[in-house]
């Protein structure tokens, strides 16, 4: 069964191929097209969120990067403690603040600190800012602002990236508030305030820029562009308040880089503005820690001094968030740092652990809702933005960014998807394949994705999806139409020579026959009417009657085989071929070959007595039944061809309806269809045959009766039958004809027991010179 189904997929493959390959082709044009035009961006990006969200999740929180929040629970706190209140007022608040968080994460061993927000405002009290300013310097703690850009601000100069960056030092510290009681340290006392430095425009552009650039001269993407859009206006860095210009170690950008449904997905590492190059803010805080002067792009790579990471060819790079910010970093409450500064300045024990910011890069930014920096990724439609920053910095400290897979490997996909549909569907034609393939086919790309993204590489999945869909649909259309050209080929083929019920129901299981054939176990029925030569002379003036005497007859035998299923061969003058099997798959093939056999020996023989009264001839007939493999399928011309069998299963029981007239047997059946229908029929076992041009013996036996069906005194005959034959065999011929006698003198009119009986006094008188009890069948 596997054997002749590979060889009916081969063959479909042998005519349709070339239809399944421009099916698969136009399917990935189409579906390339409407990726080249945006029109799969949303539901790529819905298919890639859910793909991360399922496959890339890990509940292993980062060892190098700790977030310090300004959450709601910290800003309700300092609203409730009037002190703090006094000394850092309400949100946004005096920069002051952030001096004391800067010391007190300098004394916890911080590796760095990266503050996701902009200070481009300059304060009321300036002493504020030139206060936190001169913290800045005197801790020693790399310290990151980031910087907004606008299409309002003002061009900054050329930048000589050979000059150093300015560092423009106020002489003392600011002035704040004195403590109302004890809680607070000295550090609170008053200062005499400086002024503001001012910094030349080269200056100022010195510390905003930093060096980036492609090995190949591609330009960098402009202010303002997103990995998914460029930008249509000019935009321009926001420079942070002069005061901290020169106390911070570097700038950096963060803008949100959202794509068009507002959700951040991807990164740029560096921009321009035509004039200068600037970089996002947690590059620029790579960049000093590992010592780089530059940022370097070539081909799919981004090098910042020895460190390198894989990058898309337009040097963006989708994040790798593994999940919400809350499970893949230690949140810290900003309160509790101020608070531990405020016991470290008092000597008293720390609130948080010792180690907690020991050797840690340090993400400050808001998570409370109304500090408005609320943003959607893929893990959450309302996740805090300081995540983008932090996921970026622990991805270049130790980890890999998601990249996309060249397009020659997503239009690779996407035309073995198209072709992997469109062949299974034009192939197998099976109507549940036709149902599920579609879903299987995302739920595979689904997992596919999945599996890459989780090994940091994006493959498209809704381009080879459409392709997908799109070839099934073109697949199943192609199936309709050419099943429909079948089941019409089929209806006018078979309607004549089976069951309209049948034909029916051959076309509704999809059983539709191999019309250029193929090897199948079939079941050949052969009748012939005795001495139809003779019969046929009779009507020699009146061929007419002939006629009608014979379509009477051919009728009866027909209506009798077709009702038990089988398919009309042809008719050869008064001879009846007819199949069981084929073209329609019958597993009982044998069996209702042999019932057909029978009915249409009982049809036969009430037609007889009709035809006896009316005074017609006699149409005494003989059957031939064999089950054997057979070549089944159209043969003949180009002008006139049909549907038949060839092998030699056929000539077999062409000889063995022949052969009843030598056994006096009515219905013969070969040895298979003994084998395979013995359950269900009563026999006589007649001889063993070695058929003409063969060497191999087979039995034969004669068909009597449905099981159960046989009258007590046939099954007698049988049995004295057996007995005689067992002797013949024997070559005891004397006493196999003594039995035969007796039974021949109780059933006369039984033809196998006088034909025995006739060979055995033949061969008693007159001995074969060689007995194996084997008959030869001739031709």
């Amino acid at each position: 069964m596997a054997g002749e189904t590979w060889k009916m997929l081969q063959e479909r493959w042998h005519h349709h191929g070339r239809v399944m390959l421009w099916i698969a082709l136009v399917a990935t044009l189409v579906a390339w097209a409407c990726e080249w035009a945006g029109g799969l961006e949303s539901t790529e990006h819905i298919a890639y969120d859910d793909a991360l969200v399922r496959f890339t999740g890990s509940p292993e929180k980062s060892g190098q990067v700790v977030v310090v929040a300004i959450d709601q629970d910290s800003i309700d706190e300092i609203s409730k403690d009037s002190q703090l209140q006094i000394n850092f007022g309400n949100w946004p608040y005096t920069r002051t603040l952030w001096a004391r968080i800067a010391q007190e994460l300098k004394a916890a061993g911080a590796r760095a600190v990266l503050f996701d927000a902009v200070m481009d405002e300059r304060t009321a009290d300036e002493s504020a800012d030139l206060g936190f300013a001169q913290v800045l310097r005197e801790t020693g703690l790399p310290f990151y602002v980031g910087m907004s850009s606008s299409g309002s601000a003002d061009p900054l100069a050329r930048a000589d990236f050979q000059a150093p960056v300015p560092l423009t030092a106020p002489e003392s510290a600011p002035a704040t508030s004195p403590p109302q009681d004890d809680s607070f340290p000295e550090e609170f006392e008053d200062a005499p305030a400086p002024a503001t430095p001012v910094l030349a425009d080269e200056a100022l552009a010195r510390a905003l820029a930093f060096p980036a650039r492609w090995t190949n001269g591609k330009a960098l993407p402009k202010l303002g562009d997103t990995p998914s859009k460029p930008s249509s206006s000019r935009r321009n860095p926001v420079p942070p308040t002069p005061a901290l210009v020169g106390a911070v170690n570097g700038v950096g950008l963060v803008d949100m880089e959202a794509d068009g449904d507002g959700s951040i997905r991807r990164t740029s590492f560096a921009y321009t503005d035509g004039t200068n190059t600037y970089v996002t803010l947690p590059v620029r805080m790579m960049a000093d820690l590992l010592g780089a002067k530059e940022v370097t792009f070539s081909g799919r790579t981004l090098r910042l001094g020895e460190r390198t990471w894989r990058v898309d060819p337009d040097g963006s790079a989708a994040l790798d968030y593994r999940g919400p910010l809350e499970e893949r970093f230690k949140m810290v409450h900003m309160v509790d740092v101020l608070n531990d500064w405020i016991r470290r300045s008092q000597r008293k024990p720390l609130k948080l652990g010792a180690a907690i910011f020991q050797d840690k890069v340090v993400v400050i930014g808001g998570t409370a809702v109304g500090l408005n920096d609320i943003k959607a990724t893929p893990f959450s439609a309302a996740e805090p933005g300081l995540v983008k920053q932090a996921t970026v910095v622990d991805t270049m400290l130790s980890g890999t960014f998601i990249t996309r897979a060249p397009l020659v490997v997503d239009l690779g996909l996407t035309f073995f998807v198209a072709l992997l549909s469109a062949v299974l569907l034009m192939t197998a034609r099976w109507t549940p394949l036709e149902v599920a393939w579609p879903v299987a086919l995302v739920l595979g790309l689904h997992v596919l994705t999945g599996l890459l993204l989780k090994a940091h590489t994006h493959v498209l999945m809704a381009m080879p999806a459409l392709a997908g869909v799109g070839a099934s649909v073109a697949a199943l259309a192609f199936n309709h139409l050419v099943a429909n050209r079948e089941t019409q080929f089929i209806r006018q083929a078979f309607n004549r020579f089976m069951e309209p019920k049948l034909v029916e129901q051959m076309i509704r299981s999809r059983q539709l026959p191999r019309l250029d054939g193929e090897n199948k176990e079939i079941t050949a029925f052969f009748s012939d009417i005795r001495g139809f030569s003779t019969f046929s002379e009779r009507f020699k003036e009146d061929p007419r009657q002939l006629v009608r005497i014979l379509n009477t007859y051919l009728t009866t035998v027909s209506g009798a085989l077709l009702r038990e299923g089988g398919c009309l061969d042809k008719y050869i003058g008064d001879a009846v071929v007819c199949l069981f099997g084929a073209p329609m798959a019958q597993e009982d093939h044998a069996v209702r070959a042999c019932r057909g056999a029978l009915a249409a020996k009982a049809a036969v023989e009430a037609l007889r007595v009709d035809f006896r009264e009316k005074g017609f001839p006699d149409v005494y007939t003989r059957i031939g039944v064999n089950s054997a493999v057979n070549f089944v399928g159209n043969f003949g011309s180009d002008q006139l061809f049909s549907y038949t069998a060839i092998g030699d299963g056929m000539n077999l029981a062409a000889r063995l309806e022949g052969a009843n007239k030598a056994y006096g047997s009515v219905i013969m059946i070969g040895p298979r269809t003994y084998e395979l229908a013995h359950e269900h029929i009563e026999v006589r076992e007649l001889d063993r045959v070695r058929v003409a041009g063969k060497t191999e013996a087979v039995t034969v036996y004669e068909l009597l009766a449905l099981k159960g069906q046989l009258d007590a005194s046939t099954r007698h005959t049988v049995a004295r039958y057996h007995e005689a034959l067992g002797l013949y065999r024997e070559a005891r011929f004397a006493e196999a004809v003594k039995v035969l006698e007796a039974e021949a003198a109780r059933s006369p009119e039984d033809g196998p027991t006088a034909k025995l009986l006739e060979r055995c006094r033949e061969y008693q008188e007159t001995p074969p010179e060689k007995f194996d009890g084997v008959a030869n069948l001739e031709k």
